[in-house]
């Protein structure tokens, strides 16, 4: 194997890892080693296993070992090296010293560099948000005067880090996959969801097949999801969940469970001109057409007469499953009828045996 430069890039596949250190084959006598800490994540769990191909950087050789670097840290960084990383586009390890007009300071070894505000973060910074004292990644853009004057970015480096995830998670994910993820926030028009650090959208509609005003009364931040992908476009890194599509279809066999004449009750969803909405069960509501409605005439606000969540009596009128719709019309419920009925079937046994004399002499 030819002898390496400092910061020359390679790519090898890992032949051993432990708890402290990972091996690399160079195709040589001797093997790669790089720190197993750069492959931790906050858990301390090791994200690579043998048979992993990366991309890694020579940093140096002593006592025979071959040491090499995802990245440039801080704490291995000379002038060279950092020269060498500037002239091959290889990460640096940088510690944010403090907040300067237009950005900040960032210390490299013994070299201080400036990161404009625009290039530090992938998102707005939040208010009482800092920098200050954190360890980040970033790429050099720009090294003169023998390196007093260095530019940095961080943002270039999150940037490449999300175009390689997408270009993994091209191979994985398609539309129709299910897969796992975890909720990062509930937003009023549904939550965002990451997806192997990938983060996607769930929009509220498709979090549930009944109607659901706010995402928070079916999920919650850090609950463990399963859903299935509706939607990808990566040229715009836009990937869409759905937990309804996992959820069998009410109306596929609605018309097994609900018949013309049938007594049927549930609550208020929605109220509109034209009638009110009554749920019958998740994901199937039923429509009372104002015109079936006896105490409402051509005006009548049907607010007035009606609430959100009371629950109503009807009638099915007419089912069309293929439309998704329901016809219904007021009714008295079921148990109205078999109480009428068993009040007038005691009203026909006492007439029956009613003596008006006998009735009389019970009186005196």
């Amino acid at each position: 194997m030819r002898r390496l430069q400092a910061g020359q890039e390679i790519q090898a596949a890992v032949v051993q890892v432990s708890n402290d250190t990972i091996f690399i084959d160079l195709n040589a006598k001797s093997e790669g080693v790089i720190n197993a800490a750069e492959f931790k994540d906050e858990n301390g769990k090791l994200s690579i296993k043998e048979g992993d191909i990366i991309k890694a950087y020579f940093i140096d050789e002593r006592n025979g070992e071959m040491r090499f670097t995802t990245k440039i840290a801080s704490n291995n960084a000379d002038k060279s090296l950092i020269e060498n990383a500037f002239k091959n586009g290889i990460p640096v390890e940088g510690k944010v010293v403090k907040e300067i007009k237009g950005g900040y300071e960032v210390k490299i070894g013994d070299i201080r560099a400036f990161c404009p505000f625009s290039q530090m973060g992938g998102r707005r910074k939040e208010e009482n948000e800092t920098y200050e004292g954190k360890t980040l990644t970033f790429l050099i853009t720009e090294y003169k005067n023998d390196g007093r004057n260095v530019l940095v970015s961080n943002l270039a480096i999150l940037e490449a880090d999300k175009a390689s995830l997408i270009e993994m998670l091209k191979t994985k994910i398609s539309v129709g996959a299910v897969v796992n993820g975890k909720v990062l926030s509930l937003q009023p028009f549904g939550a965002f969801v990451d997806v192997e650090g990938f983060q996607a959208l769930l929009p509220i509609s498709e979090i549930s097949r009944g109607r659901i005003e706010n995402a928070a009364d079916v999920l919650e931040v850090g609950q463990e999801i399963v859903a299935a992908v509706i939607k990808i476009d990566w040229e715009n890194e836009k990937l869409t969940l759905s937990l309804k599509s996992l959820i069998a279809d009410p109306w596929e066999t609605v018309s097994e469970r609900y018949k013309i004449e049938q007594k049927v009750s549930g609550k208020i969803v929605r109220i509109v001109d034209f009638g009110i909405f009554v749920n019958l069960e998740e994901g199937v509501d039923g429509l009372v057409h104002v015109s079936t409605i006896e105490k409402a005439k051509a005006n009548t606000n049907l607010r007035k007469l009606f609430r959100i969540g009371d629950n109503f009596n009807a009638e099915i009128i007419s089912v069309d499953a293929e439309n998704r719709r329901i016809s219904l019309s007021p009714a008295s419920s079921v148990k109205q009828d078999d109480d009428s009925e068993e009040f007038l079937k005691n009203q026909d046994d006492s007439d029956e045996t009613y003596n008006p004399f006998a009735a009389l002499l019970k009186k005196k």
